[in-house]
This record gives C-alpha cells, sequence and structure tokens, in this order.
C-alpha cells in the first residue's frame, strides 16, 4: 500500500513541475524586447529613448554600439546620479548586449571617461 501513495506523490510532484515550467515558458513568451536608441543604438544623447514606453520584469533591452566604443554598465541609483562605478557592477562590452530588466528600478551606464553624463538611461519595470 506504501508503494501505491509513493507512486501517486511523484505523479503529483511531476504534474506540478511540468504546471510550474509551462508557467515560466508563458511569462517569457510574454517578454517584449527592446532595442536601446531605436535605430540609433546605445550612443550619445540616448537618454528620453525610454519615455512613453511600458516596461516589465522579463523584457529584454539590447544595446547595440560598435564593439571597444562603448560599454554597459548595470548600476545602482547612485551610480546613476554620479556617473560612477562599483567593483560589484555588471559590466557588458559585446557591443550586442541583451539584458533582462527586474523589476523595479533598472540603471544603465556607459562607463568610459567622458560619456556617462549623455549615454544613460534609467528605466522602472513593472
Amino acid at each position: 500500500m506504501a508503494k501505491g501513495r509513493g507512486s501517486a506523490l511523484v505523479a503529483v510532484a511531476v504534474s506540478y513541475s511540468c504546471l510550474l515550467l509551462v508557467t515560466l515558458q508563458c511569462e517569457l513568451a510574454h517578454a517584449a524586447t527592446y532595442v536601446v536608441g531605436n535605430g540609433n543604438g546605445w550612443t550619445f544623447n540616448v537618454a528620453g529613448w525610454e519615455k512613453g514606453k511600458n516596461f516589465n520584469a522579463g523584457d529584454v533591452l539590447v544595446f547595440n554600439y560598435p564593439k571597444g566604443a562603448h560599454n554597459v554598465v548595470v548600476v545602482s541609483k547612485a551610480g546613476y546620479d554620479r556617473c560612477t562605478t562599483t567593483p560589484s557592477d555588471k559590466v557588458y562590452t559585446s557591443g550586442k548586449d541583451q539584458i533582462i530588466l527586474v523589476k523595479g528600478l533598472n540603471n544603465f551606464i556607459c562607463s568610459f571617461a567622458g560619456h556617462c553624463p549623455s549615454m544613460k538611461i534609467e528605466i522602472f519595470a513593472s
């Protein structure tokens, strides 16, 4: 009898795991992809590109730029306001960076000397 109960519990656990996987896939399927700066890409004077868009956690930002000319750094609010980075900040350098937005405030800057004042965006994701 205990053997039958164990099999039932395993079946329930497997069913729950499959349901969870399907739910996660559905949420990812609804994620939007945004190319930062549209056709201009991640470049100077990009601020304002985000206006009028509704971002959600899980949406993907694509930062296109010539590799070696810029970078993208995910920074805190203080790093955004001051154009500063810390050693723990995530730095992207591929020129075709894809970053998934987290819920709340998402701050991005270019940390190349002199770039940040006109190469930074702040995105709020619901």
